[in-house]
């Protein structure tokens, strides 16, 4: 497996311009939820993504993205599942508290990707630093949520389903990070979108 590269000025860069509009998915999928069921919204944000993928690995001629060698079946399904379940929580969850409580709980898979990583990726350690970080963020996320905390609420349960969301987009980044040591990203991208059109038109089709 190829070693890790230091983060320089581009990648942080690119990292923190996408979690700036990663931000807003919530938002996006609570004006969603407005006109579509959560798995039917869902599917059409996965048939619109294969098709943005599919144009650009035609246009950038990533043709053997379509090829799958021996061994790379197990990787491109389970992340396709895991990219699944994480979306369809996130849709269902945000449709069952606010757009605010999504955003912070949503947005803790970073620092659960932080936590993950020490066990998933080699050389990917919890250093002193690393944990303090990860113990602040999870105080303030608490910290935030304390003060309104009730057994009662009407956005419990989807505050939990959310949070859980954001335990599998953390575990799915970090396989990814994985994946990507030996697989084509464009690939990647593909099955999971394949995948996951798959899945929620099915889902959709019995539950909604």
């Amino acid at each position: 497996m190829p070693s890790l590269r230091p983060l320089d000025w581009r990648g942080a860069s690119t990292a923190l311009l996408l979690a700036a509009m990663w931000g807003g998915n919530p938002v996006a999928v609570k004006v969603g939820l407005a006109d579509a069921p959560p798995l039917r919204l869902a599917l059409f944000r996965f048939v619109l993504g294969a098709l943005a993928i599919l144009a650009y690995a035609w246009w950038t001629r990533h043709r053997s993205v379509f090829a799958v060698g021996p061994g790379e079946w197990r990787v491109l399904i389970s992340l396709g599942v895991i990219f699944s379940i994480q979306i369809g929580t996130m849709n269902v969850g945000i449709g069952l508290t606010s757009a605010a409580h999504g955003a912070v709980l949503l947005n803790s898979y970073a620092v659960h990707a932080v936590v993950l990583a020490h066990f998933m990726i080699p050389g990917d350690r919890l250093t002193p630093a690393k944990l303090g970080g990860v113990l602040i963020a999870y105080a303030g996320i608490v910290l935030l949520f304390a003060r309104e905390f009730s057994f009662h609420s009407a956005t419990l349960v989807g505050d939990l389903i959310v949070a859980g969301s954001a335990v599998l987009l953390g575990e799915r980044v970090v396989y990814m990070a994985k994946a990507v040591q030996r697989l084509d990203p464009i690939k990647l991208l593909v099955f999971q979108s394949a995948i996951g059109s798959a899945c929620f038109l099915l889902a959709s089709l019995l539950f909604e």
